[in-house]
């Protein structure tokens, strides 16, 4: 595997280190779970969708937290006492649990979570601050400076 030398984006840019560490941990694919499988769409400019395939788990059993940019999906199977009565010839279907991880951008926030036929939909929205917009600045005909 590859690896990328990011010092010399710390010596250069001030205020951007948090950048370079967002790509050292996009670069670490080795930590990244394949369970449970999720699908990722711009449904717009600024909107998109999570689609996460969580059959077998109830919406008690799910939880979505949401903290400092990173959104976390964890799924725990409640134990119940008939699994010890069960007695599987084959078990395809994984009743593990889970915890999914996605670095959100700089203000996009989870509007909403909806879990229908074993599909978590997460919808995400970027909502850039009125301050941080572009804004039209008009060209007056005043002077600042007074004429003497």
């Amino acid at each position: 595997m590859r690896t990328v030398d990011l010092s010399p984006l710390y010596r250069s840019f001030i205020g951007f280190d948090h950048l370079a560490s967002m790509m050292d941990d996009a670069a670490r694919t080795d930590k990244q779970p394949s369970y449970p499988p999720y699908n990722i769409e711009a449904l717009g400019k600024d909107k998109y969708q999570i689609t996460m395939a969580v059959a077998g788990f109830t919406e008690q059993e799910l939880t979505l937290e949401s903290e400092n940019n990173t959104l976390t999906v964890k799924g725990q199977k409640q134990a119940a006492d008939e699994a010890k009565e069960r007695k599987f010839i084959h078990q395809g279907i994984a009743e593990r649990g889970f915890e999914r991880k996605f670095q959100l951008g700089d203000h996009v926030k989870v509007l909403s979570a909806d879990l229908t036929h074993g599909l978590l939909v997460i919808d995400l929205e970027r909502e850039i601050p009125e301050a941080l917009k572009p804004r039209k600045i008009e060209i007056g005909s005043g002077n600042l400076l007074e004429s003497k």
